[in-house]
């Protein structure tokens, strides 16, 4: 089965139509009882029968009124078959005696619980996620699972945590270390995997693997974004340090990448401007104290040579 439009009819029409035909059938029902308790006879009788029965044929019709807010559905049932869902905002009259189940098609969002699973690397780390989506199929929503919003709950939990282990919390190791593991140096011979911190990709991936999950229940995911995303508190110290050790390594590393840089340029102008003739052992002097100069990390202390390179 599929959703289908369920029939029905302008609600304020029928409520006035079983309004009257209730009366008549009520007044009827009353003067042919009183006829008949006249010594009407059996036609005053049957009378009698008919308008009440009248009467209660519209009573249970009313029973076939319903409302429906803007943004909701509401899934017939006719004695537990489905007959047809009403989508559109009003007030209507259906078949009677049915079941009506309101399903919101508003657009909703949660936010997951916070995850502790281990990363592609194996490191653990916290993870949460809130997910935005709304029912499309009200039918399935209503009968392709037990409870559509626990459904996607569950779902999206088990999304995030696919996600988390398919994935590095970060995809390559910090610019400028060579002190690093054998995972981190897995992670940078493959430089085309996302981690977890790249936002869009991670966000674009869990969206689309939680519209394969939701899909049968008639949901509709419109987006799906990491909200929490950290090293679990044991060894979130330890990465603490090592991250503030890859940075320093890689600082130094530029550092020394600038100054080699400008020794250079300050020698070969010397040479092309002719200013003074270096042999080699004065260069390399020279590259000493310039690299000293321009690696070191406290001011440099000058001293004043009074002698020669050679004495």
């Amino acid at each position: 089965m599929e959703l289908r439009r369920a029939f029905r009819v302008n609600g304020f029409l029928m409520l006035v139509v079983l309004l009257i035909v209730g009366a008549a059938g009520l007044i009827g029902g009353i003067t042919a009882s009183g006829s008949a308790a006249n010594g009407g006879g059996a036609e005053a009788s049957a009378g009698a029968v008919i308008g009440y029965i009248v009467l209660g044929v519209a009573v249970l019709g009313l029973t076939g009124l319903a409302t429906v807010g803007p943004n909701e559905a509401k899934v017939l049932q006719f004695f537990g078959k489905y007959i047809g869902s009403v989508s559109d905002a009003g007030f209507f009259w259906v078949v009677p005696l049915t079941a009506k189940r309101r399903i919101s098609l508003r657009v909703r969002n949660f936010e997951t619980q916070k995850l502790k699973v281990n990363d592609s690397d194996g490191n653990p780390v916290e993870i949460a996620a809130v997910v935005v989506y709304r029912v499309v199929d009200s039918f399935k929503a209503a009968f392709s699972v037990d409870d559509y919003e626990e459904y996607v709950r569950t779902q999206s939990e088990t999304a995030v945590r696919h996600l988390a282990t398919t994935h590095p919390y970060d995809a390559a190791p910090d610019a400028g270390s060579h002190l690093v593991t054998q995972t981190a140096e897995a992670s940078a011979a493959d430089p085309s995997r996302t981690s977890l911190r790249n936002g869009a990709e991670v966000a674009e991936e869990l969206t689309a693997e939680l519209r394969e999950r939701t899909e049968m229940a008639g949901i509709d995911i419109l987006e799906a974004r990491i909200t929490h995303l950290a090293y679990a508190p044991e060894i979130a110290q330890s990465m603490l340090v090592r991250q503030q050790a890859s940075q320093v390594v890689a600082a130094r590393s530029r550092i020394v990448d600038g100054a080699v840089g400008m020794v250079g340029m300050a020698l070969q102008r010397l040479s092309d401007e002719g200013m003074v003739e270096l042999d080699e052992e004065r260069k390399a002097s020279m590259v000493s104290n310039l690299l000293v100069v321009l690696c070191g990390d406290r001011a440099a202390q000058p001293v004043v040579n009074t002698g020669t390179l050679y004495s």
